[in-house]
């Protein structure tokens, strides 16, 4: 890392990957520092994956149009990232008559953001295409764009674009103050001081306080806690669609959705809290899923859990997006607020604020750029010639080390030596979903582990399951020789 970049951008979420991969067609030196040792370990790593239709942000609103843009935006960018994206469709579930003009007012509102192809369907209709809805179904909003998408790829891939057109990152990296002079910046970090014209604050349930260190005009942001359960492949097809209750002050509310890789994923509950860092997992937050969830279905198998998780949410005390240069400091951009539908609107995003600091640098183009991204090689997933010959080739990837998910050696040896590649359990897990199965990490997570320590040289005792102090191993309990 050297200390001068043109721009810094704090936080390597889905948000701050994706400005860094638009400010990577511009002739300039830029830096993403993040606090944690991989991308996607913040708000990015816990959310539903759901790619919004834009039905639900207030018109006009910077949410509504990034929202919208972003939809639009998103089947590209997941063919040339390689991301696995469905356009499945979602249903805002009405269930009680007295509430049906809410239905009405979400679809005008969606005709208002330009929404295409809204319908209000009947019951009748809603059940015909989701078999196992509430029997209390009186209608449904049905928007036919929503989707589901991998988020940890979503993030991943963003970053890898970025860091192969030049942009770097620097991890375990945290912003302890920020200074503004007559050149630009100055940050303070551990690993010691980093100069930029440039500051973009993408630092999600922190980006209050960094915004507030060179602002007069102060910001607050609610940490909001999510529950979810995620429910195994043998629910697959219990539900075939993206299903919300109707929305309130707290959020979207509890959805049962399928996931992209054939999990069935419900949640998450809206909990304020004070902690910026953790979102513990309670037992009453997973009540509150599965009472939530059968609210709007039936038949839910939520004995088919096999794990439970949760995330925070960064929700700013007005509610909007706020992606602007702060007015009383130069040179200093706000990505604040950034809550859902930020997964969705995180293209878009990444567009408008790229825009406005090249328009502020008078950055000239790339003439070389390439925004082509491939995902690690699946073998599982190719057919059946296809697979024998990359064995044949590479034989480790016919070497299965996670046999719920079927992920083999290969793979794990290619999210280690990918740019920007993983050096924990959960980076791996993320990258190639070894561990995410039926027995979450149970029999291969040694085997990745002893993976990590020989492709990275790292001790065995020093791999952690997600940074800091997080290791898995305590000592030995008997000499090797």
């Amino acid at each position: 890392m050297n200390n001068t970049y043109n721009i810094i951008i704090i936080g390597a979420g889905v948000t701050g990957c994706a400005i860094a991969r638009e400010l990577s067609r511009y002739e300039c030196k830029v830096l993403v520092v993040e606090k944690e040792e991989d991308v996607c370990c913040g708000t990015s790593k816990a959310n539903s994956g759901i790619v919004h239709a834009g039905y639900d942000a207030k018109s006009g609103s910077l949410k509504a149009k990034m929202n919208v843009r972003g939809n639009e935006l998103m089947t590209q960018l997941a063919a040339d990232l390689d991301i696995p994206f469905k356009r499945i469709g979602s249903f805002v579930v009405c269930t009680d008559e007295a509430n049906r003009q809410g239905i009405d007012e979400l679809y005008q509102r969606g005709l208002d953001n330009s929404v295409p192809d809204l319908k209000i369907l009947s019951r009748e209709e809603v059940m015909e295409m989701e078999p196992n809805i509430s029997d209390d179904v009186v209608c449904a909003l049905y928007a036919p764009t929503a989707g589901i998408i991998c988020p940890f790829r979503l993030n991943i891939a963003l970053a890898e674009c970025a860091a192969q057109n030049g942009v770097e990152f620097s991890f375990n990296t945290q912003v302890k103050q920020i200074n503004k002079n007559e050149d630009g910046f100055v940050i303070e970090t551990p690993q010691g001081a980093i100069k930029a014209k440039i500051v973009i604050n993408a630092a999600g349930c922190h980006s209050d306080e960094l915004h507030n260190q060179v602002s007069d005009t102060k910001l607050h942001i609610s940490p909001r806690r999510g529950d979810y359960l995620l429910l195994d492949r043998s629910t697959q097809g219990c539900v075939e669609h993206v299903i919300f209750p109707q929305p309130t002050s707290l959020g979207k509310g509890i959805l049962v959705t399928p996931t992209v890789h054939g999990n069935t994923l419900i949640g998450p509950t809206a909990v304020d809290t004070d902690n910026k860092d953790e979102a513990p997992l309670t037992a009453d937050g997973l009540a509150k899923v599965i009472a939530g969830s059968a609210k709007n279905m039936r038949n839910i198998p939520v004995k088919q859990v096999i794990t439970g998780f949760s995330g925070l949410r960064a929700h700013e005390d007005g509610g909007e997006f706020i992606l602007e240069e702060v007015n009383d400091c130069e040179g200093f951009f706000d990505c604040v607020g950034v809550e859902s539908p930020g997964l969705t609107a995180c293209p878009a995003i990444g567009e408008y604020m790229a825009n406005m600091v090249a328009d502020k640098l008078q950055l000239a183009q790339k003439k070389a750029w390439n925004g082509i991204c491939h995902d690690i090689k699946k073998p599982f997933g190719m057919n059946e010639e296809e697979r024998e010959q990359l064995i044949i080739e590479h034989p480790k990837y016919g070497r299965i080390i996670c046999r719920c998910e079927t992920i083999t050696e290969g793979e794990i040896i290619d999210s280690i030596r990918r740019p920007l590649g993983a050096r924990s359990l959960d980076g791996v897990k993320r990258r190639t979903r070894a561990g995410m199965g039926r027995c979450q990490g149970g029999f291969c997570s040694p085997r990745v582990m002893e993976i990590i320590s020989r492709e990275t040289g790292m001790p065995l005792s020093e791999v952690t399951k997600n940074g800091g102090d997080s290791r898995i191993l305590t000592g030995r309990t008997k000499d090797e020789n």
